[in-house]
């Protein structure tokens, strides 16, 4: 059967014209041929999952191999739309599913039981605080083995089958434990369903000695799905418009800041259209960079606090009204809460809330209904941009290297920044890499990614590997943390083809 998928509402980064992300968004699998019965060599469990995961639009899967999930795998294999991919540790597979999710919209990973679960349960909790559909697939021990009392190996030597589970709890919207065959079906799309409308990870433990067996429930292909789009309350949605409108209109020099939530609530391009009908300044929080075009005429930097880029903050600070789309104000963010902004003079806009100041809150109020919906009421006013320009000095170059003086950052970065195009995009490792690459400018179609709100060691490397199997007609560029970077040859993500550039 050929089956496709359509993302409707999809976000994409404005700076990636190639990754087009989908976090979240809402998707309705069609067929184009009427379903027929299948043999029952192929009316199993696991060719089930593994057209499911084609449907919603994965063509590859990282995995480890165990004896828990082997015969699972084998199913994986099998499918002509899968390619399944081996990585070194579990830890390894779940990072590249969080870097394959934020270009494909959806990732997933394959991993054994408990020893490996947790062991990919860091790379799960890091695409959950970066609102990642990730699909974690784990090979579950035999459903005979349920209620026995057995002492299983790769477990902590309990006869407890749930540690595992519960552990996933706390970072997946969704956990599925599959030991039968006659609510797996129902089980699987449901896992699958709940992490693109969530857009956070899921859990699906599929017992090991199930995927191969016959069940009627899998005699057809799947049956097709769509997932409702969340609708915004009209008149919630026109309540918050006037007053927004009427908050910003009156402000002698508002202001534009785009926050990291802006690709979870599939609103990056309206973001930008309010941005050009209303000709505010134009900021990004550092943990959305890469979501806010760069190359916008209006643009004026990075907004953080007493480290924001030059100029960026004395505008933003000074503004009488200022509008953050889906901000995250942690600790990192804020540089330890010390951002210079008043309650008073803020409209904050999140996914599905809207609030105003000191005033009125409107909740189910879709963000993108909302900034498409102000645009059209918003009076344009570039002041606070006329400011900008006004105080601006461009920065100066760094001076020359003498012979075999040492490489610094600053001149590493000037040559970095000499690669970036629209075919390139930066994976910036946690650390030293998060502020150096924040000075990076991001040209049309540079794609750009990294962890700031978890901040996991390491994250980069299998977010690389993930990201150039998701896009393969970008060179993909790591800075692995000490200002070393990375160069990845996407035809093949080998590694002995790249380039490693480092000032350690």
């Amino acid at each position: 059967m050929d089956t496709k998928i359509g993302s409707i509402d999809t976000c994409k980064p404005t700076n990636s014209d190639m990754c087009s992300p989908a976090n979240g968004a809402v998707s309705t699998i069609q067929n184009s041929v009427s379903p027929a019965v299948i043999n029952s060599t192929e009316s199993t469990l696991g060719r089930h999952l593994a057209r499911r995961l084609v449907q919603i639009g994965i063509t590859d899967v990282f995995s480890v191999p165990g004896d828990f999930n082997l015969t699972l795998l084998d199913h994986l294999i099998a499918e002509p739309g899968l390619n399944l991919i081996g990585c070194c540790n579990e830890l390894n597979a779940g990072y590249a599913a969080d870097g394959y999710a934020r270009c494909r919209g959806v990732g997933a990973c394959v991993v054994t039981f408990t020893v490996g679960g947790l062991s990919v349960l860091n790379a799960i909790a890091g695409a959950c605080s970066e609102n990642l559909p990730v699909i974690c697939i784990v090979g579950g021990p035999n459903s005979n083995d349920y209620g026995t009392n057995r002492i299983l190996h790769h477990t902590i030597g309990l006869p407890d089958f749930s540690q595992e589970l519960r552990c996933f709890q706390t970072v997946t919207c969704f956990q599925a434990v599959v030991n039968n065959l006659e609510d797996a079906h129902e089980l699987i799309d449901t896992a699958i369903s709940t992490a693109l409308k969530e857009s956070k990870p899921v859990y699906l433990s599929i017992s090991c000695n199930l995927p191969a067996i016959p069940h009627p429930t899998f005699s057809r292909d799947p049956v097709p799905f769509s997932l409702s789009p969340r609708l915004s309350n009209k008149l919630g949605l026109e309540a918050a418009v006037e007053a927004a409108a009427d908050f910003l209109n009156k402000a002698v020099k508002p202001v534009l800041v785009g926050g990291p939530k802006l690709r979870v609530a599939q609103a990056c391009d309206s973001f930008v259209e309010l941005a050009d009908a209303s000709g505010y300044a134009l900021a990004v929080m550092p943990s959305a960079k890469g979501l806010v075009p760069e190359f916008h005429p209006h643009f004026i930097g990075t907004y953080w606090g007493a480290v924001s880029t030059a100029f960026c903050a004395e505008i933003v600070e000074s503004a009488d009204a200022y509008l953050f789309a889906g901000p995250i104000f942690n600790d990192y963010s804020s540089v330890g809460y010390s951002l210079l902004l008043k309650k008073e003079k803020a409209i904050i806009v999140q996914p599905d809330r809207v609030v105003i100041a000191n005033g009125p809150a409107f909740g189910c109020i879709r963000m993108k209904d909302f900034l498409l919906s102000l645009a059209k009421r918003i009076k344009a006013n570039t002041t606070a941009y006329e400011n900008y320009r006004r105080i601006f000095v461009p920065e100066g170059h760094p001076l020359k290297s003498e012979p075999k003086e040492p490489l610094r950052v600053n001149v590493l970065f000037q040559h970095i920044q000499k690669l970036l195009s629209s075919e390139t995009a930066v994976i910036a490792e946690t650390g030293d890499s998060w502020f150096n690459c924040q000075k990076l400018k991001l040209p049309r179609g540079c794609g750009y990614e990294f962890q700031m709100q978890y901040g996991s060691i390491g994250w980069s490397v299998g977010a690389t590997l993930g990201y150039a199997q998701a896009v393969p007609e970008k060179r993909v560029i790591a800075c692995i943390g000490d200002g070393s970077f990375q160069v990845y040859n996407q035809e093949s993500c080998d590694m002995n083809s790249s380039i490693l550039i480092s000032n350690s």
